[in-house]
């Protein structure tokens, strides 16, 4: 423990070196100079200061105000000696971080007694706040490996979706990368825009309750199948629904709302514009981007800048034309995405 002594006074120096070097597991630092002592205690962590009231240059009361403004200053203990009997002094003393008195003549019993006390409570606090610090960390490192789980079982569950409808683990990848580049250009917070990269492969969770024969029949549905098609929104949404996981409800909201169309004339709900929510503005253009892009058993695979155009053209019918203008102005990253065909060319 490290003791500071600042008095102006040699003799009353002397006797606090001698009282200290009493006391185990203590140094102690004696100034004569306030100032001096105020300069030291800027670099060095003082568990203890006693200070002289009456000092020229500064008294006692200038430097605690002065020493409690520094960093980890706050819970150090101080004792003031004075021989002064004013209680205005006392008071200021107190207002400027004093935490005890002694007066002087000292006592060296009760000057032993309390030094030892307020180390004591020096170091309960230095305890307390080492434990407060590694349950700070332990948390830390729960939520990290709790968000990781959270992670590694969304894409778990999305890619076996994704097989069942014939889609692959790319589509998934590309539709989650390009959702979160329109987002970041949208200028939404970087903690929302990893969440809709999070959410979005859950896009068509909803699809576990639609039949084989209608996800994978290689030609047109006619209106009752596509009636069960349309439902997957719907599923999906209400599969997702009452989460505690941000992540989650985000996915919740994309899976019901990324078939909506800017004009009114999508599906479940027919919502229109602002009314649509913005993830799920954002995803739809993602996962129409990279459906046209990918071969279906219905339909081969779309050029990328055809597809780039149609995005384009669909501005203000299907898509929301703010989400396809940062698509459009993102299309230097998202072009590099289908260079080639087994790998993202980008960091996920």
């Amino acid at each position: 423990m490290l003791i500071f002594a600042i008095d102006d006074s040699p003799s009353i120096l002397s006797f606090i070196q001698r009282a200290i070097r009493a006391i185990e597991s203590c140094d102690i630092l004696p100034f004569l100079d306030p100032k001096d002592a105020l300069s030291v205690l800027q670099t060095q962590q003082a568990d203890l200061v006693l200070v002289d009231y009456n000092m020229p240059g500064m008294n006692g009361i200038e430097l605690i105000s002065k020493f409690r403004q520094l960093p980890r200053a706050k819970e150090v203990p101080v004792i003031m000696l004075t021989s002064e009997t004013d209680p205005a002094i006392k008071l200021a003393a107190i207002e400027a971080g004093a935490t005890e008195f002694l007066t002087k003549p000292i006592d060296q019993a009760e000057f032993g007694i309390r030094v030892r006390n307020l180390l004591a409570l020096r170091l309960a606090q230095q305890a307390l706040a080492n434990h407060a610090e590694a349950l700070e960390r332990d948390v830390a490192a729960a939520q990290t490996r709790i968000a990781a789980q959270e992670k590694e079982i969304i894409w778990r569950l999305s890619k076996a979706m994704a097989c069942r409808d014939g889609e692959t683990a790319l589509h998934l990848e590309r539709v989650a990368v390009i959702a979160r580049m329109i987002a970041e250009e949208l200028g939404i917070d970087s903690a929302t825009c990893e969440k809709i990269y999070l959410a979005s492969p859950l896009h068509d969770v909803g699809k576990i309750g639609v039949s084989d024969a209608i996800l994978l029949k290689a030609g047109p549905l006619d209106a009752g199948e596509m009636d069960q098609m349309r439902a997957h929104a719907t599923l999906g949404a209400e599969i997702l629904e009452g989460s505690e996981s941000a992540i989650i409800r985000i996915a919740s909201t994309i899976a019901g709302s990324h078939h909506e169309k800017w004009d009114g004339t999508g599906y479940p709900k027919r919502l229109s514009g602002d009314a649509i929510p913005l993830e799920g503005r954002i995803v739809a253009i993602a996962d129409v981007f990279d459906a046209l892009c990918s071969e279906r058993p219905y339909k081969k695979a779309w050029p990328v800048d055809e597809a780039h155009r149609e995005i384009l053209k669909c501005s203000g019918a299907h898509f929301d034309p703010a989400c396809v203008a940062a698509f459009d102005r993102k299309w230097h990253l998202i072009r590099p995405l289908y260079a080639k065909t087994n790998t993202l060319e980008t960091a996920a």
